[in-house]
């Protein structure tokens, strides 16, 4: 079945770095789901799919918040997209309604965390609860495989498959793929990991898909257009607060909730003299700290920790605890990688050294950590306090 024996990696000079490591074979079954959102990306996975000869089972999760004023969730607009392509391709289409799961896992997640003056990631655990969580237990036990139009690779490495880093850096997404563990990675297939973004929408328009100049999304997750601000002030309102001066004390003006502010923030804080930064929170007395010297601790570090760290294959410093390894690594959305020493401890705990300073360095934000040649995603852990 199809016409490539591994899944698809460009030619490109910004994969060089992934010549020594094998692709993960396509499958010789037609026995796929494809998760389908009514963009560009999902659309053209479906296209390649069927350009090489599968018939995949097309499933769009249905997530959303009916009767939020907040929300501008596109639900209207990507069925339009999703009904369409299944008919251009003759696949049949199912919508999995999610929603109370969405808002059971994640939506509590990312309101507890920021409770506790935390910064959550959503997206990363909207990948490993929902769309391979959830849905695999609903749907996806059924299929041999799932695909999806995220911008990653899977490699085969000594018989085992790693998560491997996209050709495009700025649409690469391993971070937020970097809770999954081995057995939902086992499942999972990736065609868009080779291409550009301006190749897909080359081949979305040279098939005359209509999502081939759609936007792409900037919510949280799947659930539309939200502005963080105000899906954060349904859920916890407001309540005024002090800006203080870390160095000094002196109170430079107010906010509305000290949630609505995260480690590292520059715009949105309304004071002058700046540039003002957010380097601290006191979450009982609801008081945010910020500083403009760039030689304060708190506005760039060197060093941080993590807690509860996930592999997502293997551990491949096993045995070597305590002897720091060189590594990349992300602290953030960003295509570009830092360069550190992981050190890992017999009781699971690690550090991370950064050669270069780390600007907002924010406790429960995901560290991401990579090979050294940026290749291989080992896995991630939540940044700590302490």
């Amino acid at each position: 079945m199809g016409t490539m024996d591994t899944q698809y990696v460009a030619e490109s000079s910004s994969s060089s770095y992934a010549a020594t490591y094998t692709p993960a074979p396509m499958p010789a079954t037609d026995d796929i789901a494809v998760l389908i959102s009514g963009g560009v990306d999902s659309s053209v996975v479906v296209h390649l799919l069927c350009e090489q000869g599968y018939h995949p089972s097309l499933f769009y999760i249905k997530i959303g918040m009916e009767g939020a004023d907040f929300m501008d969730c596109p639900m209207e607009e990507d069925m339009e997209m999703v009904n369409w392509v299944a008919r251009r391709y003759g696949l049949p289409l199912e919508v999995v309604d999610l929603h109370r799961d969405y808002w059971d896992s994640v939506a509590h997640y990312a309101l507890e965390k920021i409770r506790q003056g935390l910064t959550p990631n959503p997206d990363v655990m909207c990948n490993r609860l929902i769309k391979f969580g959830c849905f695999e237990q609903r749907v996806g036990h059924r299929f041999a495989y799932t695909a999806t139009g995220h911008y990653a690779t899977i490699y085969l490495v000594d018989g085992k498959l790693w998560l491997g880093t996209a050709v495009d850096p700025v649409k690469d997404q391993t971070d937020f793929l970097a809770q999954i563990d081995y057995l939902q990675l086992s499942k999972l297939l990736f065609p868009l990991g080779g291409l550009m973004k301006h190749e897909v929408r080359d081949i979305a328009r040279k098939a005359n898909l209509p999502t081939a100049r759609r936007r792409d999304s900037q919510g949280i997750c799947f659930l539309g257009d939200i502005n963080y601000n105000d899906f954060v002030r349904r859920f916890l309102g407001e309540q005024e607060g002090y800006i203080v001066e870390w160095e000094t004390g002196r109170v430079l003006g107010q906010h509305k909730g000290y949630w609505f502010h995260t480690i590292g923030q520059r715009k949105g804080l309304g004071l002058s003299g700046g540039p003002w930064f957010v380097v601290g929170k006191n979450v009982e007395d609801n008081v945010v700290f910020v500083s403009r010297g760039y030689d304060t601790p708190l506005q760039y570090g060197r060093q941080f920790a993590m807690k509860d760290f996930h592999f997502i294959t293997a551990n491949p410093w096993a045995g070597c605890e305590g002897v720091g390894q060189e590594v990349t690594f992300k602290i953030r959305h960003t295509p570009e990688f830092n360069t550190g020493r992981l050190t890992w401890q017999a009781d699971g705990s690690c550090t991370l050294q950064s050669a270069e300073p780390l600007q907002g360095i924010a406790p429960g934000q995901f560290g991401v950590i990579y090979t050294s040649d940026r290749c291989l995603c080992i896995g991630s852990g939540e940044i700590s306090l302490t």
